[in-house]
This record gives C-alpha cells, sequence and structure tokens, in this order.
C-alpha cells in the first residue's frame, strides 16, 4: 500500500450498520457497504448465528466457504433480542447507527418491538432497510420469501432454458444477490437524503422486485403486444446472431447486435453474401430466421477451433468470447485485473493465513480498498463491539452472565481491516 493509498478515506468509512439479516440477500448488501468503508456489525442469534452457517458441502471444515464469501470485512455480536436485557442492549446500539438491516418475515421486527415506528423514535437519523419476499403491501405481503421460490413466481424460469425444453433455473441466486445490490443502492440513496436533510428513512425492497427488475425487455414485448416469452436457450429476445454457437473444440459467445457488427460477422465467417441475403439484410429478418442464420454460422465455425476463431474475430473488432467455466473465469488474469478476484484474510485455524474471495465490482479512481478481515465466529468481537457502542465492562460482564449476550471464548480483539488493491490503467 503506498503512501497515498494510506490516506484514501473509503466513501462509507464512520458510517455505523447493525446487520440484523442473513443467508444471502441481506449479506450481500452488508459485504458491499464493508467494501466501501463501513463498520458492520453482524447481529446473530446463538449459539447457531446464521442460518448459512450450515450450508455446507461435504468435505467443508470449519466455517462453509458460502458463509465466508459473503460475511468477510464483518463483525460478529452474539444478542438475545428477544430477552429484555438483550433487547435494551440492541436499542442502545440503534441510538448511535447509521443504518440497520433486517430481512426477517413481515411483522416480526414490529412484534419483537423493534419495527421502523419504534426505531426512528429512538434515532430519527437511522436509515433502516428490509428485505423481504414479496414486498411489504399486497396480498402475498406476509408470505415468506426463498430466491427459487420468486424467481418461479417472477416468471424468470419461465424464460430460461433451450428453446422447446423445460423451462430451468438460472444457476446463480439472481433474486438474492440482486436485493442485495437493491438494499446497498436503496441506503445509500437515503444517506445521501440524510446528508442534506438529517432524516433518516425506512428503505424496502424484495426478492420479488429483484427478479422482476430482470424483465425489462420481456416487460416491454408483453406491454406493448401481449407477447409472453418463452425459452429461447443464449439466443437475445431482439437481435441476432447473439448467442453461443459451437465450434470445433468448444463454445464461443457471438455479439452481432448492431448492423456493422452483423456485417463484419459475415466477412470473417466467409459469407459476404450474406449482407444481402433476404434472409439476414436486416435486423428484424435476422431475428425472424435466427434458428436458420445459427445453423449457417456453426457449419462455418466447425471447421476450426475455438482459438483460431477467436483470434479473427478480435482482429475483426467483433464482440466474442469464449464460454468459460466458472474455474477459468476466475483464474483468468482479467478478473484479477479487474480485482474481482482477491486476497483476503483467512479464519484462524486453517491451512494458510489468506484466501482468495470475490471483490467489490466498483472501483473508486482506479483503486479499490475492500475490507479483507477474515468472516467471524458467531459472537467473535462481542465485546469489543459494545466497548465501542460505549457499554463499560461491567456492564458487558452482566449481560454475558444473564445470557442477553454471547462472546466467543476467543474473540479477535481486533477491527476489520482492508487491503487495497490498485488497478492498473
Amino acid at each position: 500500500m503506498s503512501a497515498g493509498d494510506e490516506a484514501f478515506e473509503r466513501p462509507l468509512q464512520g458510517v455505523k450498520v447493525l446487520e440484523l439479516s442473513q443467508i444471502m440477500a441481506g449479506p450481500t448488501c452488508g459485504l458491499m457497504l464493508a467494501d466501501m468503508g463501513a463498520e458492520v456489525f453482524k447481529v446473530e442469534k446463538f449459539p447457531a448465528g446464521d442460518d448459512s452457517r450450515n450450508y455446507r458441502r461435504e468435505g467443508d471444515s470449519g466455517l462453509p466457504p458460502s458463509f465466508m464469501m459473503l460475511n468477510r470485512g464483518k463483525r460478529s455480536i452474539g444478542i438475545n433480542f428477544k430477552s429484555p436485557e438483550g433487547k435494551r442492549a440492541l436499542l442502545r446500539m440503534v441510538a448511535q447507527a447509521d443504518v440497520l438491516t433486517e430481512n426477517f418475515r413481515l411483522g416480526v421486527m414490529e412484534r419483537l418491538g423493534l419495527g421502523y415506528d419504534v426505531l426512528k423514535e429512538i434515532n430519527p437519523a437511522l436509515i433502516y432497510c428490509s428485505v423481504t419476499g414479496y414486498g411489504r403491501e399486497g396480498p402475498l405481503a406476509s408470505k415468506g420469501g426463498f430466491d427459487l421460490i420468486l424467481q418461479a413466481f417472477s416468471g424468470l424460469i419461465s424464460v430460461t432454458g433451450e428453446e422447446g425444453a423445460e423451462p430451468v433455473k438460472p444457476g446463480i441466486s439472481i433474486a438474492d444477490v440482486n436485493a442485495g445490490v437493491l438494499a446497498a443502492t436503496g441506503i445509500l440513496a437515503a444517506y445521501i437524503h440524510r446528508l442534506r436533510t438529517g432524516k433518516g428513512q425506512r428503505v424496502d425492497t424484495s426478492l420479488l422486485q429483484a427478479s422482476m427488475q430482470q424483465l425489462y425487455w420481456y416487460a416491454a414485448a408483453y406491454f406493448s403486444r401481449g407477447i409472453v416469452p418463452k425459452p429461447s436457450g443464449t439466443a437475445h429476445p431482439l437481435v441476432a446472431p447473439y448467442q453461443v454457437f459451437r465450434c470445433a473444440d468448444g463454445r464461443m459467445a457471438i455479439g452481432g447486435a448492431n448492423q456493422a457488427n452483423w456485417e463484419r460477422i459475415a466477412d470473417v465467417l466467409g459469407h459476404p453474401d450474406w449482407k444481402t441475403d433476404p434472409r439476414f439484410d436486416s435486423p428484424e429478418v435476422r431475428h425472424a430466421n435466427r434458428k436458420i442464420l445459427a445453423g449457417l454460422i456453426e457449419e462455418v465455425l466447425a471447421g476450426d477451433t475455438l482459438a483460431v476463431w477467436l483470434e479473427r474475430f478480435d482482429a475483426a473488432s467483433i464482440p466474442a468470447g469464449p464460454v468459460n467455466d466458472v474455474g477459468q473465469a476466475l483464474e483468468h488474469e482479467q478478473a484479477r485485473a479487474v480485482r474481482m478476484v482477491v486476497d483476503v484474510e483467512a479464519p484462524k485455524g486453517g491451512s494458510s493465513d489468506s484466501m482468495r474471495a470475490l471483490g467489490l465490482p466498483i472501483l473508486f479512481n482506479g483503486t479499490t480498498h475492500i475490507a479483507s478481515s477474515a468472516a467471524p465466529s458467531v459472537g467473535e468481537d462481542s465485546a469489543d463491539i459494545l466497548r465501542e457502542f460505549a457499554f463499560s465492562d461491567a456492564e458487558i460482564d452482566e449481560l454475558v452472565a444473564c445470557g442477553a449476550i454471547f462472546q466467543a471464548e476467543h474473540g479477535r480483539g481486533r477491527t476489520a481491516g482492508t487491503t487495497t488493491e490498485a488497478v492498473a490503467s
């Protein structure tokens, strides 16, 4: 880290976030806030903590890799906020916090006496962010939400898969991850509003909204002409050729999203005649005849290797790329260059001092300063966190003794660290 980097203040430095959310959507939001400089205090039940602490594959030991991925850079405090003492301790922390996130089923926080109407009286500047399944209003508001269920309900699964085949779930947790990103976006907007007015507010998003946001172009087709989209493989709903094609030894994605790219594709494939072929000479007819066009393109691509075709397409400035598996993508030097693969601290007791993780997908002045400390065990930082919220040692001892607070036997005794990664221009 250079001297200039040491002086760099991350955008959210000094912001205190109480993360009562768990599993994926809320923790994704918390991870992004932590990477942008916020101090994220993970408030967990004990002894189990966040439910995702149990999401293990066969052979996993220690903290599950999935939990470590989303919870690095945070500190954990174990609070039984169903107990009077634990609830009072949490309310005292709320009074000093900037942000609180939660993803309980609608009504749970209110029944605990921790709803927004209560907390805003304690701290009018508090930004209170809820992630629910179906939103706070409407006939389904009281239902619990899960990524798979909301992907199905929102229509996402209905448009995913090969043409003519049964719909399939996308391989990633779109609803959860996008809900986390939307929650972070809403929090940042509310924070800007607070800087102007001094007032906090409640921010809401849901897995349903996070899923339906992905439907922009499909919704446009439905609203304008009543078209109900179906799965179409990797093909684009509006332009062609814009999909994955087979070569002699692999698959590549080709993006002919405009007329100029299409004409270069035809030339590189050795078929300039396609440019004036009435089946392909305009965007509309190319899309209407995309199956015929795809078959012709694959006949040509079968004559050479992926590497050869990528070189030819790159030389002609045509958007194209290999279909990597996850390992190939994560190991590619470009992933390091944009700091999406970063080195962070590994939990104590592991086989090494560092491990790899996904970084913050946002750069500030060409640099990312991520929260690099290892994901915590349940209650690992309870006593230190309470001290930062002005609890005395005697008060902490009393809270631990009555079971309102859980302090892990071997706490870290330190604050979350950061790693600075400069991106070469």
